[in-house]
């Protein structure tokens, strides 16, 4: 699983030589709205499901929170916490090639009422390779995940369940080029790691605009997920603009 990956990706962060670091201690914090669509597919067992075709899970608002602190000490990496909650609902209909669980005998069709909680809590560990108009950052991301797929038959008293969790570690890099004298800048950043059959990449594309303290910025979130834990798996991707509002000291 991606958890043997973890003391690889670790070491090689450990080698590579921080390039620029901050003149002084700096703090940031952000919250963001994003818009996402969601396709792909749910597994349970050797039942399959299409999220968006046969559970109408088709898309919501969901909420981002970021906080960071950056140092000037040497070695030590700066410090990134990134939480997300995905919380959707729809109301679909299964028929009997794909019934999840939910179909019995002498049914062909249930009508099922579905949701869907994906929490991610991230810790980045990363260092400032440059720092100048041209902002370039690398290290290691370490990715708690805890997602749940509950699918009830609305006319009966039944429901099937698709759970995963684990910690995974994830590369990082993050982009940004600041346009002079603007107080605007553009910029990129992802999360990734494919292992053993499983894969995640989360990335982001922004503009952005500082004014005194105040950042805002907008942009586009993609996010794959293909995950399996035991017999649960879920195969799906996240994408949609979103929109942030912080605070950088």
């Amino acid at each position: 699983m991606m958890r043997k990956t973890a003391m690889t990706v670790a070491g090689v962060l450990a080698m590579t030589t921080p390039l620029a670091m901050a003149d002084t201690v700096g703090a940031g914090a952000s919250v963001s709205y994003w818009d996402s669509s969601l396709s792909g597919t749910a597994t349970n067992g050797t039942d399959t499901v299409d999220v968006e075709n046969d559970l109408n899970l088709d898309g919501d608002s969901n909420v981002n929170l970021t906080a960071l602190v950056e140092h000037p000490v040497p070695v030590l990496p700066n410090i990134r916490l990134n939480y997300t909650l995905i919380e959707q609902s729809g109301d679909g209909q299964l028929e009997a090639n794909t019934g999840f669980g939910l179909i019995t005998p002498g049914t062909t069709s249930v009508d099922v009422r579905s949701d869907l909680d994906l929490e991610q809590l991230d810790l980045t560990l990363y260092y400032e390779l440059l720092d100048n108009w041209v902002n370039l950052d690398g290290g290691l991301t370490i990715r708690d995940i805890d997602g749940e797929l509950i699918v009830q038959d609305q006319t009966r008293n039944l429901e099937d369940r698709t759970d995963i969790s684990g910690v995974i570690p994830m590369a990082y890099a993050s982009a940004r080029f600041d346009l002079p004298f603007t107080g605007a800048s553009i910029g990129a950043e992802g999360n990734g790691i494919s292992f053993d059959g499983d894969s995640i990449f989360d990335a982001r594309a922004y503009g952005q605009l500082d004014i005194a303290v105040l950042r805002l910025q907008a942009g586009y979130r993609r996010m794959d997920v293909d995950y399996e834990d035991g017999n649960d798996a879920l195969d799906v991707t996240l994408d949609g603009p979103y929109v942030s509002a912080g605070v950088d000291f």
